[in-house]
Protein backbone atom coordinates (compact mmCIF):
# COMPACT_ATOMS: atom_id res chain seq x y z
CA UNK A 1 0.00 0.00 0.00
CA UNK A 2 1.83 3.48 -1.35
CA UNK A 3 1.63 6.45 1.55
CA UNK A 4 -0.90 8.28 -0.49
CA UNK A 5 -3.48 5.50 -0.06
CA UNK A 6 -2.65 4.78 3.70
CA UNK A 7 -2.78 8.61 4.19
CA UNK A 8 -6.99 8.27 2.74
CA UNK A 9 -7.49 4.98 4.78
CA UNK A 10 -6.59 6.60 8.09
CA UNK A 11 -8.89 10.53 7.53
CA UNK A 12 -11.38 7.97 6.01
CA UNK A 13 -11.46 5.67 9.15
CA UNK A 14 -11.13 8.48 11.51
CA UNK A 15 -13.83 10.63 10.07
CA UNK A 16 -15.86 7.99 10.36
CA UNK A 17 -14.96 7.34 13.77
CA UNK A 18 -15.96 11.09 14.61
CA UNK A 19 -19.24 10.91 12.36
CA UNK A 20 -20.53 7.72 14.06
CA UNK A 21 -19.88 9.07 17.73
CA UNK A 22 -21.39 12.48 17.09
CA UNK A 23 -24.70 11.12 15.10
CA UNK A 24 -25.19 8.51 18.19
CA UNK A 25 -26.80 5.93 15.52
CA UNK A 26 -25.03 3.17 17.11
CA UNK A 27 -25.77 4.37 20.77
CA UNK A 28 -29.37 4.38 19.13
CA UNK A 29 -29.35 0.58 17.96
CA UNK A 30 -27.77 -0.54 21.12
CA UNK A 31 -30.52 1.36 23.20
CA UNK A 32 -33.42 -0.46 21.32
CA UNK A 33 -31.78 -3.87 21.70
CA UNK A 34 -30.93 -2.96 25.49
CA UNK A 35 -34.76 -2.01 25.84
CA UNK A 36 -35.74 -5.26 23.97
CA UNK A 37 -33.98 -6.97 26.86
CA UNK A 38 -34.96 -5.25 29.43
CA UNK A 39 -39.13 -6.10 28.75
CA UNK A 40 -37.94 -9.72 27.88
CA UNK A 41 -36.56 -9.82 31.33
CA UNK A 42 -40.09 -8.07 32.60
CA UNK A 43 -41.87 -11.10 30.89
CA UNK A 44 -39.86 -13.49 32.24
CA UNK A 45 -39.95 -12.13 36.13
CA UNK A 46 -44.23 -12.12 35.66
CA UNK A 47 -44.03 -15.40 34.44
CA UNK A 48 -41.73 -16.40 37.35
CA UNK A 49 -44.04 -14.93 39.96
CA UNK A 50 -47.13 -16.30 38.24
CA UNK A 51 -45.55 -19.58 38.69
CA UNK A 52 -44.44 -19.12 42.11
CA UNK A 53 -48.25 -18.15 43.50
CA UNK A 54 -49.81 -21.08 41.83
CA UNK A 55 -47.35 -23.52 42.82
CA UNK A 56 -48.21 -21.63 46.12
CA UNK A 57 -51.97 -22.59 45.58
CA UNK A 58 -51.00 -26.30 44.59
CA UNK A 59 -48.80 -27.04 47.61
CA UNK A 60 -51.78 -26.70 49.34
CA UNK A 61 -54.10 -29.03 47.87
CA UNK A 62 -55.13 -32.46 49.67
CA UNK A 63 -56.49 -35.31 48.87
CA UNK A 64 -58.00 -37.78 51.78
CA UNK A 65 -58.16 -41.61 50.90
CA UNK A 66 -60.31 -42.53 54.29
CA UNK A 67 -63.78 -41.87 55.25
CA UNK A 68 -64.61 -38.32 56.91
CA UNK A 69 -61.10 -37.56 56.20
CA UNK A 70 -59.98 -39.88 58.90
CA UNK A 71 -56.50 -41.25 58.07
CA UNK A 72 -54.26 -40.64 55.45
CA UNK A 73 -54.12 -37.18 53.60
CA UNK A 74 -52.57 -37.22 50.71
CA UNK A 75 -50.58 -33.64 49.25
CA UNK A 76 -49.76 -33.72 45.66
CA UNK A 77 -48.74 -30.07 46.20
CA UNK A 78 -46.05 -31.02 47.88
CA UNK A 79 -44.03 -32.54 44.91
CA UNK A 80 -44.04 -29.17 43.77
CA UNK A 81 -41.61 -28.14 46.26
CA UNK A 82 -38.59 -28.20 44.84
CA UNK A 83 -39.51 -26.81 41.71
CA UNK A 84 -41.23 -23.91 43.76
CA UNK A 85 -37.21 -23.90 44.85
CA UNK A 86 -36.00 -23.56 41.06
CA UNK A 87 -38.35 -20.87 40.36
CA UNK A 88 -37.53 -18.79 43.16
CA UNK A 89 -34.07 -19.12 41.69
CA UNK A 90 -35.36 -18.35 38.19
CA UNK A 91 -36.74 -15.00 39.31
CA UNK A 92 -33.58 -13.95 41.24
CA UNK A 93 -31.30 -14.93 37.45
CA UNK A 94 -33.90 -12.62 35.90
CA UNK A 95 -33.62 -9.87 38.75
CA UNK A 96 -29.93 -10.11 38.01
CA UNK A 97 -30.23 -9.80 34.28
CA UNK A 98 -33.01 -6.83 34.49
CA UNK A 99 -29.97 -5.35 37.02
CA UNK A 100 -27.24 -6.10 34.60
CA UNK A 101 -29.17 -4.54 31.58
CA UNK A 102 -30.07 -1.50 33.65
CA UNK A 103 -26.19 -0.58 34.21
CA UNK A 104 -25.37 -1.36 30.20
CA UNK A 105 -28.31 1.52 30.21
CA UNK A 106 -26.93 3.86 32.00
CA UNK A 107 -23.49 3.02 30.64
CA UNK A 108 -25.29 3.49 26.86
CA UNK A 109 -25.99 7.26 28.28
CA UNK A 110 -22.83 8.27 29.95
CA UNK A 111 -20.57 6.55 26.64
CA UNK A 112 -23.22 8.61 24.38
CA UNK A 113 -22.82 11.94 26.36
CA UNK A 114 -22.34 15.10 23.87
CA UNK A 115 -19.16 16.45 25.67
CA UNK A 116 -17.72 13.22 25.90
CA UNK A 117 -18.57 11.92 22.34
CA UNK A 118 -17.00 15.56 21.12
CA UNK A 119 -13.86 14.41 23.41
CA UNK A 120 -13.36 11.93 21.00
CA UNK A 121 -13.61 13.85 18.14
CA UNK A 122 -10.67 16.07 19.54
CA UNK A 123 -8.65 13.80 19.87
CA UNK A 124 -9.00 11.84 17.25
CA UNK A 125 -8.19 15.15 15.36
CA UNK A 126 -5.49 15.80 17.54
CA UNK A 127 -3.81 12.31 16.27
CA UNK A 128 -4.79 13.20 12.98
CA UNK A 129 -2.53 16.48 12.96
CA UNK A 130 0.35 14.31 14.44
CA UNK A 131 0.45 11.96 12.12
CA UNK A 132 0.31 14.66 9.61
CA UNK A 133 2.83 16.52 11.43
CA UNK A 134 4.90 14.00 13.40
CA UNK A 135 8.03 16.49 13.65
CA UNK A 136 6.03 19.06 16.12
CA UNK A 137 6.57 16.68 18.83
CA UNK A 138 8.67 14.28 20.45
CA UNK A 139 7.91 10.25 19.52
CA UNK A 140 7.03 10.05 23.24
CA UNK A 141 4.37 12.33 23.45
CA UNK A 142 3.22 11.17 19.76
CA UNK A 143 2.88 7.95 21.39
CA UNK A 144 0.91 9.33 24.03
CA UNK A 145 -1.62 10.81 21.93
CA UNK A 146 -2.38 8.26 19.68
CA UNK A 147 -2.84 5.73 22.93
CA UNK A 148 -5.44 8.58 24.69
CA UNK A 149 -7.52 8.33 21.24
CA UNK A 150 -7.59 5.07 20.59
CA UNK A 151 -8.86 4.43 24.35
CA UNK A 152 -11.66 6.70 23.94
CA UNK A 153 -12.69 4.89 21.07
CA UNK A 154 -12.62 1.60 22.56
CA UNK A 155 -14.59 3.14 25.63
CA UNK A 156 -16.85 5.07 23.48
CA UNK A 157 -18.11 2.07 21.20
CA UNK A 158 -17.65 -0.81 23.86
CA UNK A 159 -21.08 -0.55 25.68
CA UNK A 160 -23.38 -0.16 22.27
CA UNK A 161 -21.11 -2.84 20.18
CA UNK A 162 -21.95 -5.15 23.87
CA UNK A 163 -25.41 -4.24 23.12
CA UNK A 164 -25.89 -5.26 19.59
CA UNK A 165 -23.76 -8.03 19.45
CA UNK A 166 -25.52 -9.38 22.54
CA UNK A 167 -28.90 -9.13 20.64
CA UNK A 168 -27.21 -11.01 17.42
CA UNK A 169 -26.69 -13.28 19.98
CA UNK A 170 -29.64 -14.03 21.06
CA UNK A 171 -31.28 -13.58 17.45
CA UNK A 172 -29.54 -16.46 16.15
CA UNK A 173 -28.82 -18.97 18.64
CA UNK A 174 -31.35 -18.14 21.65
CA UNK A 175 -34.70 -16.46 20.91
CA UNK A 176 -35.69 -20.50 19.47
CA UNK A 177 -35.25 -21.18 22.93
CA UNK A 178 -36.67 -18.27 24.89
CA UNK A 179 -39.85 -18.12 22.61
CA UNK A 180 -40.72 -22.19 23.20
CA UNK A 181 -39.89 -21.97 27.44
CA UNK A 182 -41.56 -18.69 27.76
CA UNK A 183 -44.37 -20.06 25.88
CA UNK A 184 -44.45 -23.53 27.68
CA UNK A 185 -44.08 -21.97 31.21
CA UNK A 186 -47.13 -19.72 30.64
CA UNK A 187 -49.08 -22.84 29.79
CA UNK A 188 -47.51 -24.83 32.64
CA UNK A 189 -49.04 -21.92 34.90
CA UNK A 190 -52.74 -21.80 32.92
CA UNK A 191 -52.97 -25.94 33.21
CA UNK A 192 -52.11 -25.36 37.31
CA UNK A 193 -54.35 -22.63 37.62
CA UNK A 194 -57.07 -24.59 36.20
CA UNK A 195 -55.80 -27.90 38.56
CA UNK A 196 -56.35 -25.96 41.28
CA UNK A 197 -59.33 -24.42 40.29
CA UNK A 198 -60.87 -28.27 39.91
CA UNK A 199 -60.29 -29.14 43.16
CA UNK A 200 -60.94 -26.38 45.24
CA UNK A 201 -64.81 -26.70 42.72
CA UNK A 202 -64.69 -30.02 44.46
CA UNK A 203 -63.95 -29.25 47.97
CA UNK A 204 -66.59 -26.70 47.63
CA UNK A 205 -69.20 -29.14 46.05
CA UNK A 206 -68.05 -31.90 49.36
CA UNK A 207 -68.53 -28.87 51.48
CA UNK A 208 -72.42 -28.95 50.31
CA UNK A 209 -72.98 -32.28 50.41
CA UNK A 210 -75.07 -34.18 53.54
CA UNK A 211 -73.33 -35.93 55.69
CA UNK A 212 -74.20 -39.44 53.85
CA UNK A 213 -73.46 -37.79 50.39
CA UNK A 214 -70.04 -36.57 52.06
CA UNK A 215 -69.37 -40.64 53.64
CA UNK A 216 -70.18 -42.05 50.22
CA UNK A 217 -67.71 -39.21 48.49
CA UNK A 218 -64.81 -39.96 50.21
CA UNK A 219 -65.52 -43.82 50.47
CA UNK A 220 -65.52 -43.50 46.60
CA UNK A 221 -62.62 -41.16 46.19
CA UNK A 222 -60.86 -43.99 48.93
CA UNK A 223 -61.78 -46.90 46.74
CA UNK A 224 -60.53 -45.75 43.17
CA UNK A 225 -57.01 -45.41 43.31
CA UNK A 226 -56.93 -44.98 39.72
CA UNK A 227 -58.27 -40.96 40.31
CA UNK A 228 -55.37 -40.08 43.65
CA UNK A 229 -52.96 -41.57 40.55
CA UNK A 230 -54.49 -39.90 38.05
CA UNK A 231 -53.84 -37.01 40.29
CA UNK A 232 -50.45 -37.31 41.48
CA UNK A 233 -49.24 -37.86 37.96
CA UNK A 234 -50.68 -34.59 36.60
CA UNK A 235 -48.69 -32.64 39.22
CA UNK A 236 -45.79 -34.47 38.26
CA UNK A 237 -45.73 -34.21 34.39
CA UNK A 238 -46.07 -30.39 35.08
CA UNK A 239 -43.11 -30.54 38.12
CA UNK A 240 -41.04 -32.14 35.18
CA UNK A 241 -42.13 -29.15 32.14
CA UNK A 242 -41.70 -26.44 34.57
CA UNK A 243 -38.20 -27.41 36.09
CA UNK A 244 -37.61 -28.35 32.33
CA UNK A 245 -38.10 -25.00 30.64
CA UNK A 246 -37.12 -22.56 33.67
CA UNK A 247 -33.96 -24.19 33.18
CA UNK A 248 -34.00 -22.77 29.82
CA UNK A 249 -34.98 -19.42 30.50
CA UNK A 250 -32.08 -19.36 32.77
CA UNK A 251 -29.90 -20.32 30.65
CA UNK A 252 -30.71 -17.72 28.21
CA UNK A 253 -30.55 -14.99 30.79
CA UNK A 254 -27.24 -16.16 32.18
CA UNK A 255 -26.05 -16.24 28.89
CA UNK A 256 -27.42 -13.21 27.18
CA UNK A 257 -27.09 -10.23 30.26
CA UNK A 258 -24.17 -11.95 32.23
CA UNK A 259 -21.60 -14.44 30.63
CA UNK A 260 -21.06 -12.24 27.24
CA UNK A 261 -21.36 -8.66 28.52
CA UNK A 262 -18.79 -9.66 31.16
CA UNK A 263 -16.81 -11.88 28.04
CA UNK A 264 -16.99 -8.77 25.94
CA UNK A 265 -16.16 -6.26 28.78
CA UNK A 266 -13.07 -8.28 29.52
CA UNK A 267 -11.75 -8.29 26.01
CA UNK A 268 -12.28 -4.55 26.10
CA UNK A 269 -10.07 -4.00 29.37
CA UNK A 270 -7.83 -6.50 27.61
CA UNK A 271 -7.59 -4.47 24.37
CA UNK A 272 -7.12 -1.33 26.02
CA UNK A 273 -3.91 -2.68 28.19
CA UNK A 274 -2.74 -3.40 24.83
CA UNK A 275 -2.91 -0.50 23.11
CA UNK A 276 -1.34 1.31 26.28
CA UNK A 277 1.71 -1.39 26.50
CA UNK A 278 2.80 -0.42 22.79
Amino acid sequence: MNKTLKNILVVVIALLVMLAAQLNWVDGIGEEYTEQGFKRALVAYGIARGLNAVISVAQGTEVAIEPVGVGVTFTPGQILDPINDLVERFSWVVMASGASLGVQRILLQMTAWQWFSALVSVSLMIALFIYFKPEKLSPAIRSGFYKLALVLVIIRFTVPMIAIVNEGIYRVFLQPQYESSKQMLEQATENLDELNQADQESQSLASEQTFMQRLETLYQSATNSMEIQGKLDAFKRKAMEISEYALNMIVVFVVQTLLFPLLFLWLAIKLIKRVMSF
